[in-house]
């Protein structure tokens, strides 16, 4: 296939499911064995790197005024009655601290289980159900007697929650950082609005620090070995590769988180569920053929 042409489909994959619950990395991964990508090659792993970065970078500029709203009014917050342990910042800190900790000691097992698409295949279908279940109690309103409909209402101890919720999408692919992060934010009383939101925030320092890690150890010797990327030849053709996929990924994503607000305001994640469980049970029946 040609190069373009694939790093354009790459790109709008990528950005398609970066911020949706269904997982990018297992839509990833699941792409370049379906198109035939060595995931072995040292560009095509930075490519993949790339891409990720571009999908991240649309996230501080969507949300550019709430965070210049929240850089303003720290630490009383825009009402007054937040402190420094519980203004949005903050608490959007707790919570990563919370999830990088725990991932980081359990780099060993999430090295082990990140190509594995039968993993995948069932993070997939157990995330999906889990997020039905949790989306049909919020909707009956078994979950909680009072609903945080914004995050500048979220407590310490629900951030907490939620960060170490978010351990489990670390640790198997498939899982998907905004579905443990929704999930566990409706368990923990708040609205599917805030618990959306305040998934996008996370995801920024999350995924910020987590991509820039793989490349740090894509580019980092190991043992005294070349590295992966200190192999590969960039040429003017590569160059352009790596562009077309940065930029339709963060293109594609930009419009992926308006488009998903929106319709979160006014429907569930059911849809999303059911597309992981077939989703899921279509790629473990692939993987047994």
């Amino acid at each position: 296939m040609n190069q373009f042409v694939l790093a354009l489909l790459l790109g709008i994959v990528e950005g398609v499911t970066e911020f949706l619950p269904v997982s990018s990395t297992a839509h990833l991964r699941i792409t370049e064995a379906l198109l035939g990508v060595d995931l072995g090659d040292g560009y095509w792993k930075m490519f993949s790197i790339v891409i990720q970065l571009g999908a991240i970078l649309c996230l501080p500029i969507y949300f550019r005024e709430r965070i210049a709203k929240f850089l303003r009014t720290f630490p009383q917050g825009e009402r007054g009655d937040r402190t420094v342990l519980t203004h949005p910042l903050t608490l959007t800190m707790v919570a990563f601290v919370c999830t990088a900790v725990p991932a980081f000691l359990l780099t060993k097992v999430i090295g082990k289980h990140l190509e594995s698409l039968r993993i995948m295949a069932l993070s997939l279908i157990i995330g999906g159900v889990i997020m039905w279940v949790v989306d049909w109690l919020y909707q009956q309103g078994r979950l909680a007697q009072r609903r945080v409909e914004h995050m500048e209402e979220m407590t310490l101890g629900q951030a907490v929650w939620i960060g170490l919720c978010q351990v489990f999408s670390a640790v198997f692919p498939g899982t998907s950082r905004s579905m443990a992060t929704i999930a566990a934010g409706q368990v923990a009383g708040l609205s599917r609005t805030a618990a959306l939101e305040f998934s996008f925030f996370l995801s920024m320092p999350t995924m910020a620090a987590a991509t820039l890690y793989d490349l740090y150890k894509a580019i980092r010797p190991h043992h005294g070995e070349p590295s992966a990327l200190g192999q590969v030849h960039m040429t003017g053709q590569l160059w352009l590769t790596l562009g077309i996929g940065f930029v339709v990924s963060f293109l594609v994503a930009y419009a992926v988180v308006a488009w998903f607000m929106s319709w979160v305001r006014n429907r569930g994640f059911v849809p999303f569920a059911i597309y992981r469980i077939i989703a899921g049970i279509a790629v473990w029946v692939w993987m047994t053929k």
